[in-house]
C-alpha cells in the first residue's frame, strides 16, 4: 500500500471515529437533563466510543510492531498523534455524575461504567496518567527513528495498562 493510500486509510478511520463521536454528541444534545447537562449514561457512552478509537489506533500500531508486522513509520506516527489528541480529551469525560459503578449487577456494555470509584477519589492521579500517556503518544508521533518509536509505544502500552489496572473494573 502506498504512503498516500495509508494516510487516506488512517484519515478514514479517524473520520469514522469522529462520526461515532458526533452521533454520540447529537444524542447528548437531544437528551439533556433538566439541569442542562447530558445524562450520565450518554457521557459514559461517549467515553467508551473515544476509548474504542484509541484502542483501534493502538491495535494498528501494535500490529505493525509485531514480529511478523511491517512498520510504516508515517502511518504509525499518524496513529500515535491521533492517540495523543484523544487522550487529552479523555479525562474530561469523567464528570462526578458518571461515578456509577455497582458490583454484582447486569451491565449494559454501552452505557454502564466499568470505571472504578477510585478514579473519582484519585482524579488528580487519573488526570495526570492521561496527560502523561498523551505525551508518550505525542513523543511516538515525533519519533525520527524506528527504535525511538518502538520505545515510546512500549512506554505508552505500559501507561495504558497501569491506568486500566488502577481504575477499570473487570467484573
Amino acid at each position: 500500500m502506498s504512503e498516500g493510500r495509508r494516510a487516506r486509510a488512517v484519515s478514514a478511520r479517524l473520520a469514522i471515529a469522529a462520526c461515532f463521536l458526533a452521533t454520540a454528541g447529537l444524542a447528548l444534545a437531544q437528551e439533556k437533563s433538566a439541569e442542562g447537562v447530558p445524562p450520565p449514561k450518554d457521557t459514559i457512552f461517549a467515553r467508551k466510543i473515544l476509548m474504542g478509537a484509541i484502542d483501534m489506533n493502538m491495535d494498528d500500531i501494535e500490529t505493525m510492531l509485531a514480529p511478523e508486522g511491517k512498520l510504516d513509520s508515517a502511518e504509525g506516527r499518524e496513529h500515535a498523534d491521533a492517540i495523543s489528541i484523544m487522550l487529552m480529551a479523555f479525562p474530561h469525560l469523567f464528570p462526578p455524575a458518571t461515578n456509577q459503578w455497582k458490583p454484582n449487577v447486569d451491565r449494559d456494555p454501552a452505557t454502564d461504567t466499568f470505571a472504578s470509584p477510585d478514579l473519582w477519589t484519585n482524579f488528580a492521579d487519573f488526570y495526570q496518567r492521561a496527560t502523561d500517556a498523551s505525551k508518550l503518544a505525542f513523543a511516538a508521533s515525533r519519533a525520527e527513528r524506528a527504535d525511538q518509536f518502538r520505545a515510546s509505544i512500549a512506554q505508552l502500552r505500559a501507561a495504558c495498562n497501569g491506568c486500566h489496572a488502577a481504575y477499570q473494573k473487570t467484573e
